[in-house]
Parts: C-alpha cells; sequence; structure tokens
C-alpha cells in the first residue's frame, strides 16, 4: 500500500563497462583499472549477456599459471591457459532486469556472493549495472520526504478515520509512530508497512489503542448485563408473604 516501491531502474548505473568475448587478458585488466570496477559483463555479438569476468576470475587463472602442476588435482587446461574474456568468465551470469524491487537485487547480491549485477532486458540484453553502492543510496532519502510518504500512503489506508492521530517522526531514516488508533493490533501492521517505505532503517511504534474507560465499582454488575425489573408487577396483597 506504499508508493511506487524504487526499482532496480532507478538506481542503476546506465553507462557501463562490457566485454567482448574475445577480449584479452591483458585488455580487460586495462579496462578494469580504467573504469575502476571490479567485475565487467561479456556480451555476445547480438548484445546478449552470456557472463561476467571479475578480478577473482583473473587472479584464479593468473594463479594457475604460476602454481603449474602440483601434488593436488592439476589445473584444467581452461583455466591455466584461458586467454579471453570468453574463456575467463563465470557462466552462467548472474543478472536482474530493471523492474526488480531493490530488497530483491540485494537478496540476489548476497545469496551469489556478488558485489555487481548486471541488468537486463526481456530478451537478456545489457541494459546496465546495479552495484551494492547504488542499492545504498536509497536510505540517503531525506527524513521529511519519508514521513510525507507514510502520511500519505500508510496511515490512510490503516486508519481511515483517526490518521491525523497519529504522529510520524524520522530522524535519521529512523521512524517513530505515536498516538492512540481505534485498535491496537493495528500497530505490528503499521510497523511493517512502513519498514518496507525506501530509506526506513527501522521502526519505533508506540501506537497506543483507545483509552479504556474506568470501572468505578467492580463490585456491581454491569448495568448491561444486570437483570430488568422494568415493567414488573408484585400481584401479592399487602402483608402476604413470598410463596404463600
Amino acid at each position: 500500500m506504499t508508493g511506487s516501491p524504487h526499482v532496480v531502474d532507478d538506481v542503476m548505473t546506465h553507462t557501463v563497462l562490457a566485454l567482448r568475448h574475445g577480449a584479452a587478458f591483458k585488455d580487460i585488466v586495462r579496462a578494469m583499472q580504467q573504469w575502476r570496477v571490479s567485475a565487467a559483463p561479456v556480451l555476445a555479438d547480438d548484445g546478449r549477456v552470456v557472463g561476467v569476468v571479475s578480478e577473482a576470475d583473473l587472479l584464479r587463472t593468473e594463479q594457475a599459471r604460476c602454481d603449474g602442476p602440483g601434488p593436488g588435482p592439476a589445473a584444467g587446461p581452461t583455466e591455466a591457459t584461458a586467454m579471453t574474456a570468453e574463456e575467463l568468465m563465470t557462466v552462467p551470469a548472474v543478472t536482474v532486469h530493471p523492474e526488480t524491487a531493490l530488497p530483491e537485487a540485494a537478496r540476489t547480491m548476497a545469496r551469489h556472493g556478488v558485489k555487481r549485477l548486471p541488468v537486463v532486458d526481456a530478451d537478456g540484453r545489457l541494459r546496465g549495472v546495479v552495484s551494492r553502492a547504488d542499492l545504498l543510496k536509497v536510505f540517503l532519502r531525506d527524513d521529511e520526504d519519508i514521513a510525507a510518504e507514510i502520511r500519505r500512503e500508510i496511515l490512510p489506508h490503516l486508519f481511515a478515520d483517526s490518521a491525523d492521530r497519529v504522529r510520524v517522526q524520522v530522524r535519521d531514516g529512523v521512524v517513530t509512530l505515536t498516538g492512540r488508533v481505534p485498535d491496537s493490533a493495528l500497530g505490528p501492521v503499521a510497523a511493517g508497512w512502513v519498514r518496507c517505505v525506501d530509506g526506513v532503517v527501522a521502526v519505533d511504534c508506540a501506537l497506543a489503542g483507545p483509552p479504556r474507560r474506568p470501572d468505578l465499582d467492580p463490585d456491581l454488575p454491569d448495568a448491561e448485563h444486570a437483570p430488568s425489573t422494568r415493567g414488573r408487577t408484585s400481584s401479592r396483597a399487602p402483608g402476604e408473604a413470598a410463596g404463600s
């Protein structure tokens, strides 16, 4: 129910280094140094991303060349003699789409242990690259901008008739919710929705339910449940005992 979530297309780098599959080892190293990147996607002739060459791939190949045959399993001929991007690259490439939500992109990076992801369209053609630093840009969002979205997009949906009773304060991305709401059970729901707002670091939810009416005399029956005597009349004659 929040506003349009930030997606990869909002933060990714559009002008990026890409390698042709025939790029030579030294040319790859030189290009990475010039662009100051630690990895680059490898493209087929039609622009599709077919793999990624990282600094780890280059170093692993160089180590295999230097080590030579050893007591353990010998390095495969492809690894030890790799000279081009096609031979060096890791396949398949782990990619995301421009419309991928930022949390999903972050989970993909963590799951595969990578720092950058090529961004591809539906046909697998390169559209950009998103990095860890790109994903963190969302936390630079202004506090008042975050508060305004919460007031505009969340409170009216949860508390239609009492949204103005909820106070929203945001400081360094930490949101504090205070006030009284018709149902205290909605507090955790509100906190969950607010956590999904871009730029929110944490949520402190102190929403309270409606005030309880004091029970002035707990020993007396509640008026609602006390037996009613309205309309009852006695048919006993004066002085007649009950049950006679």
